[in-house]
């Protein structure tokens, strides 16, 4: 690869010469395809955009692109991305390929040494203008702020960006993606969802996390205008609910509050979800009624675990017992917890992994709980903070390069196993669709089985009232 254009003098600005691609955004209409095309219709580039979670690859406009830009802002979309890019080099040998996004910053080194002339991590939608109009005028690479070449390596953008509004159009019907399902008696079962983000980056370190290596701490919010218009856009294209996919909606709680008050006033019927730290819902916990009367019906948190231990290794910012107290602040203000998991880490006892089944069941979470939580595995990327921590170093293995992770065995073999095994239950129940609670006890049974104790009673369930939640019909988190 070379750090200049591979076609310098032909033009960028005629239909098609750009492709987009996106492979997966957890099954919401991509932002990661909607966001660059509103800064590059502004500059007067034309994209065509492809989402491959929802339709084939083309190859004719593959082959047409003198640019294809594959969005990867999270691991699955970049190993998806890695396979499309092989595809895409052998129908157009000559087009200059970029992959963009969180991973694709982790994963610089490895994508330049394969498919990848050039990297764009950070705030990437001004950088990848940028690149564009360098590989227009068939400037030097190595020049442009944000970019990373097999010549050089850029840090990421992080400056404040004038935000532009995405640019949906070519986008597929919102129906095509996840929907939100109610509890029975919470009015239609199903609505159609739209996803935005108010704001990027997050100013916690969680060393598991991938943002922090991106952004060092730093967020920014999206202007509450460029907010507004778009969801009046989403709402215009049938969406009944908003999924503000921030790391952590209440980073800027001011931002927040004022942004779902007005869209409350402009749309009083829409509902909506956010994800929020557990120490903010404790911290800005007298928010939540208001964020219960304007629409938001559930909130996710990152719980991770139950042990002490492990939270301290992910420098998670809680406790145990901030948890359970989160977890009943954000039900007094009428609002539905969904706490996600990271079960199996190299810390977590084979008796964590019970005491954590027994907390779902105990706090009412069985149907709060996507089943695929109970088989999440720590993952650790290239660039992730806990390569520098010692805790991890013992139990580290080698780079798993198809897989984009470092391999890590758990000193426990019944804690591997389980793992595998209880990713194979999952897995087969969301196949056939079957009930969370069935699930859960189908897990639960196979940790009890692993530490050697009897299966749960027949009336498990009986001691403890299960209140259905609402959820998105997509479950996969990373």
């Amino acid at each position: 690869m070379t750090a200049t254009s591979r076609n310098p003098h032909a033009s960028f600005r005629a239909p098609g010469a750009i492709l987009l691609l996106s492979c997966y955004e957890l099954g919401h209409a991509p932002l990661g395809l909607a966001s660059p095309m509103g800064f590059l219709n502004a500059d007067g580039f034309r994209p065509a955009l492809q989402d491959l979670a929802t339709e084939r690859l083309d190859a004719e406009r593959v082959a047409q692109a003198r640019f294809v830009g594959i969005s990867v802002p999270m691991h699955t979309a970049l190993r998806l991305g890695l396979r499309v890019s092989q595809r895409v080099r052998e129908l157009n040998p000559t087009a200059h390929v970029c992959f963009y996004g969180l991973y694709a910053g982790l994963n610089a080194d490895l994508l330049l040494e394969g498919p990848a002339d050039s990297v764009i991590g950070g705030e990437y939608e001004p950088a990848l203008v940028g690149l564009l109009e360098a590989l227009e005028g068939g400037d030097d690479l190595q020049t442009v702020a944000g970019i990373s070449t097999d010549g050089t390596r850029h840090p990421p953008r992080l400056d404040r960006t004038a935000f532009a509004a995405p640019a949906r159009s070519q986008l597929r019907p919102l129906t095509s993606y996840a929907h939100l399902e109610l509890p029975e008696g919470e009015g239609s079962a199903k609505r159609t969802v739209g996803y935005v983000e108010a704001s990027r980056g997050c100013k916690h370190l969680c060393r598991h996390c991938p943002i922090p290596p991106a952004y060092g701490g730093r967020f920014f919010v999206v202007p509450r205008e460029v907010l507004l218009a778009d969801i009046e856009v989403l709402v215009a294209q049938g969406a009944q609910h908003i999924t503000f996919g921030d790391p952590d909606f209440l980073n800027g709680p001011s931002h927040a509050l004022r942004l779902v008050q007005a869209l409350h006033e402009r749309f009083p019927d829409l509902t909506y979800d956010a994800t929020i730290k557990v120490e903010h819902l404790l911290q800005h916990r007298a928010l939540l009624p208001e964020l219960a009367r304007t629409g938001c019906l559930f909130i996710v948190t990152a719980a991770e675990s139950l042990s002490e231990t492990v939270l301290a290794h992910l420098d998670k910012g809680h406790t145990r017992a901030d948890l359970a107290e989160a977890i009943a602040a954000v039900r007094a203000a009428g609002i539905a917890p969904r706490p996600t998991w990271v079960p199996f880490t190299p810390w977590t006892t084979l008796e964590d992994y019970l005491e954590l089944l027994a907390f779902v069941r105990a706090e009412r979470l069985i149907h709060h709980v996507d089943p695929v939580q109970y088989a999440i595995r720590l993952l650790v990327p290239p660039g992730s903070a806990l390569l520098d921590t010692p805790q991890l170093t013992p139990h580290l293995g080698a780079l798993d390069a198809e897989a984009l992770t470092y391999t890590w065995r758990h000193p426990d073999p019944r804690m591997d196993a389980l793992q595998t095994r209880v990713a194979a239950l999952v897995e087969s129940a969301a196949t056939q669709g079957e009930d969370p609670a069935a699930t859960f006890r189908t897990v639960y049974d196979a940790a009890l089985a692993a530490a050697g104790q009897p299966a749960l009673a027949p009336d498990w369930l009986a001691a403890h009232g299960h209140p259905p939640a609402p959820r998105l019909s997509e479950p996969w988190f990373c």
